[in-house]
């Protein structure tokens, strides 16, 4: 939840329509549905409550920014029968109390802003409230107060992220982060649902030496492969945990322009060639992947943990009344920038 990922969530978290992992709302564990709200009140975890100005704030910035790519008609779009509007809806939702959470979390740690912190708040508050038009302001109900509020909580949500990934060691080796690049040929042998029987299986096996003998006799493997391969792609990038075991395990014993044996997999049979048994840029890039799975995966568990503890109280009645707003004089969608053009390390 680095502060630089806060202005991607816009468009790229609430398109995948989750939370990479972090549990929002779980409306299956520890969920208490009661009457005792106050006014326009949309959830409570534990102590922290959120209000529907908040949520107006975040889901009309969102829908702004999902017009200004994809058009209004966007609305109209469902996905596996749920509407593109609802789903928004659900990850603003997430989102929020994902945020809430971490404020809770930030109590146990000892955690809080400090001067520099607060002051970038209060200047990232100041430009975006100032930025909203008269329209804006009533129709969100907002304050310069609620801003502040907004981008308090998401600047100590980010503060809390960097504590619990601190003791992630970022250093990864070239060994562990090594990419190869390989061409391939693959004969299949069915899928799970329908595998080939022993004489198909045969077949293709007597198809994939006959392939492997004219590399062998000088045959160029491109040729060889629009000859004979079944594989979508002919050259590939491979990094470690990609493939099954015995595919992985030949193409990094490889050494440059060698070939493999044919190779046994569920999909079929493969003969590889090495291209490079080190993709430099890959290989960099690979390493920030990594970095950034321990990051998720440490983050996760512990998140995962602290939220089982917690009571959780949903307003249904009045979540089901929150809509977008269309109106074409609403068009604030900079929220997320305006903090992270602030809100600085």
């Amino acid at each position: 939840m680095k502060h630089k990922r806060w202005t991607a969530l816009a468009l790229s978290l609430f398109l995948a329509l989750g939370l990479g992992g972090c549990e929002s709302i779980n409306r299956d564990t520890k969920i208490v549905l009661t009457t005792g709200f106050t006014k326009d009140e949309v959830f409570r975890i534990e102590t922290a409550s959120c209000y529907k100005k908040e949520v107006m704030v975040y889901l009309t910035n969102l829908q702004n920014q999902y017009e200004q790519v994809y058009g209004t008609e966007i609305w109209q779009q469902e996905r596996d029968g749920v509407t593109i509007e609802q789903s928004v809806k659900e990850s603003v939702l997430a989102e929020i109390a994902q945020i809430k959470t971490m404020n809770l979390m930030a109590e146990n740690y000892g955690l809080s802003l400090n001067e520099t912190e607060q002051s970038a708040v209060e200047e990232a508050a100041k430009t975006y409230y100032e930025s909203l038009t008269e329209t804006e302001k009533e129709q969100l109900d907002v304050t310069v107060d609620t801003i502040r509020q907004l981008y308090r909580e998401y600047a100590l949500a980010d503060k809390v992220y960097d504590y619990m990934i601190k003791d992630v060691n970022p250093e990864i080796s070239d060994d562990e982060a090594r990419t190869v690049v390989v061409q391939q040929i693959l004969i299949r042998t069915g899928t799970q649902e329908q595998p080939y029987s022993d004489e198909q299986k045969s077949y293709a096996y007597a198809q994939a030496v006959e392939a492997l003998r004219r590399v062998e006799a000088g045959e160029d493997f491109d040729v060889v492969a629009a000859r004979y391969s079944e594989a979508a792609e002919s050259t590939v990038s491979i990094r470690k945990g990609d493939r099954d075991a015995a595919y992985e395990e030949t193409a990094f014993e490889l050494g440059n322009e060698e070939v493999s044996d044919v190779i046994e997999t569920p999909e079929g049979y493969y003969i590889l060639k090495c291209v490079s048994t080190l993709n430099r840029e890959e290989t960099d890039s690979n390493k920030v992947k990594i970095v950034e799975e321990r990051r998720k995966e440490v983050f996760g568990r512990e998140y995962d943990s602290y939220v089982q503890t917690l009571t959780r109280h949903m307003n249904e009645e009045l979540w089901q009344e929150i809509t977008l707003l269309h109106n074409s004089e609403i068009t604030t969608s900079d929220f997320f920038e305006v903090f992270a053009g602030y809100y600085k390390k």
